[in-house]
């Protein structure tokens, strides 16, 4: 069976624009309802894909996140080219490193990093969900057990590169956080699999913002967009976005 991958959507509603990051082995889906709520209230909302992602995974062994921060760095000129100047950044997992790297790199009206790693010290959790996203690919793909068994194999030792790329990205996103001095709302799921909740404090603690807060939520997992709180979470972003300054209404 093919597997059709969800595609980026543009959601054009008003001037105020936000950018929405899926996480790492993630797409666009995680954070399209999101979207979709923040659109149906006047927002305009633009969810890309990273190169590797939504595919198969032997695809995304051959990315880097030097390959997805292209593709984030794209999508807020894409944003721009389509006449938004002002933007908000939102990000699920390595969305939200992705996001917190935008609050230094870019002019953003505000951020919301949600369920981001900050520490990049323990990935065996990371590790564990590479394996069961690419093993649930193969299945949905109709593989059989030895092809599936064969082809796992190679991946796993392709892995381990990968992780540490990542971990060379999370590391320098934390030294930079003392730059991030916009608006920021920093989001964790007290029930996290995937990473220490811890990580919402360590960002909290060191970025600079005048105005800046950290919601805990205290029935959630790690894809937090789609889990039992999200209407609670939709409702305080909307409340979130709708507290900063735009010049734009």
């Amino acid at each position: 069976m093919k597997v059709r991958p969800p595609k980026p959507f543009l959601f054009e509603g008003g001037p105020r624009a936000v950018l929405l990051l899926h996480g790492f082995t993630g797409n666009s889906a995680d954070v399209r309802q999101l979207g979709r709520y923040l659109y149906k209230r006047g927002y305009t909302c633009y969810g890309p894909h990273y190169k590797g992602h939504g595919v198969p995974p032997e695809e995304l062994m051959r990315t880097t996140p030097d390959d997805w921060w292209r593709d984030v760095r794209a999508a807020y000129s894409y944003l721009n080219q389509l006449g938004y100047r002002e933007i908000a950044v939102c990000g699920l997992s390595i969305g939200g490193v992705f996001s917190l790297k935008c609050g230094y790199t870019f002019p953003v009206k505000g951020l919301v990093p949600m369920c981001a790693p900050a520490d990049s010290r323990k990935q065996e959790r990371i590790y564990a969900g590479v394996l069961r996203y690419a093993e649930n690919y193969k299945i949905y793909q109709e593989k059989n057990d030895r092809d599936i068994a064969a082809e796992m194999s190679a991946i796993k030792k392709k892995i381990p590169k990968l992780l540490t790329a990542i971990r060379n990205l999370i590391s320098d996103v934390r030294l930079n956080l003392h730059r991030i001095t916009v608006p920021s709302l920093i989001v964790q799921g007290r029930l996290d699999e995937m990473i220490d909740a811890d990580n919402a404090n360590i960002i909290y603690n060191e970025i600079q913002s005048e105005r800046k807060q950290l919601n805990w939520y205290e029935q959630s997992t790690h894809v937090i967009t789609l889990g039992t709180e999200k209407a609670q979470l939709d409702q305080d972003i909307y409340a979130f976005l709708e507290s900063l300054d735009w010049s734009v209404s």
